[in-house]
């Protein structure tokens, strides 16, 4: 696929051995043709990648961002499907920070992109790292944690670093309405900018392609998935700078 390539990135404990594969994280990444005005990690919560997630990452190379996904399972055996949280998160993050940083991205333009539980991962992020501006949606664990190392996210959110976008569907059990507004007002106590939208009768993701809504340019949902992508350019274009 054209611009996209591997590479890796040293763990900040790499110390004197930063060539050993098990002290470095596996990437896939995407550059823009010209000069770069910044870098988006997307962190995803999947081994493989979609195509609607290489789509995106071709999108924001398109628009003038390095794009990079660390692959978060890379300690966990083949079958396994265990969550990526806590130290093992911060610290592929941190690495993949640092591979930008070594491109001559500054840290201030470094966004973080999550869907779904890599979604909470991103907010996580935005409370303890120097990123520019975070993006998550339909982030679960609201106020359930959703492992030991993953705090709920209404007590997260006060504490968030970096100007942060939270994008949910109305209709998404897993997200009920009542604990979206709980995260809006726990957001509202951060000292950053910060946005939680709610997309009426959209029940998952609002960032798929449209085309999976019988390609109906006036159905609702269609257009709220219009409106969230739109959204997530505009928040990364506004905040990293």
């Amino acid at each position: 696929m054209s611009g996209f390539f591997r590479d890796s990135a040293a763990l900040r404990t790499s110390g004197d051995a930063p060539e050993n594969p098990q002290l470095r994280v596996p990437l896939t990444a995407v550059e823009p043709d010209g000069p770069a005005r910044g870098g988006i990690v997307v962190l995803h919560e999947s081994r493989t990648f979609s195509e609607p997630l290489l789509d995106l990452m071709r999108s924001f190379a398109m628009e003038g961002w390095v794009t990079v996904a660390p692959h978060l399972f890379h300690r966990e055996p083949a079958p396994s499907d265990v969550e990526v949280f806590g130290d093992a998160l911060f610290a592929d993050f941190d690495a993949t920070f640092d591979w930008l940083i070594a491109r001559g991205i500054y840290a201030d333009c470094v966004g973080v992109l999550g869907f779904d539980d890599a979604g909470t991962a991103a907010l996580l992020v935005a409370t303890t790292r120097p990123v520019g501006a975070a993006v998550s949606v339909a982030a679960r664990g609201i106020v359930e944690p959703l492992s030991d190392d993953a705090p709920a996210l209404v007590h997260a959110a006060p504490d968030l670093k970096a100007p942060w976008l939270g994008l949910y569907g109305e209709d998404d059990p897993s997200t009920p309405p009542d604990q979206v507004e709980l995260l809006r007002d726990a957001t509202a106590k951060s000292d950053v900018a910060g946005l939680v939208v709610s997309y009426a009768g959209l029940a998952h993701r609002a960032d798929e392609p449209p085309q999976v809504l019988d390609g109906r340019d006036d159905d609702p949902g269609a257009q709220a998935i219009v409106d969230a992508q739109r959204r997530i350019f505009d928040w990364f274009d506004s905040h990293l700078r």
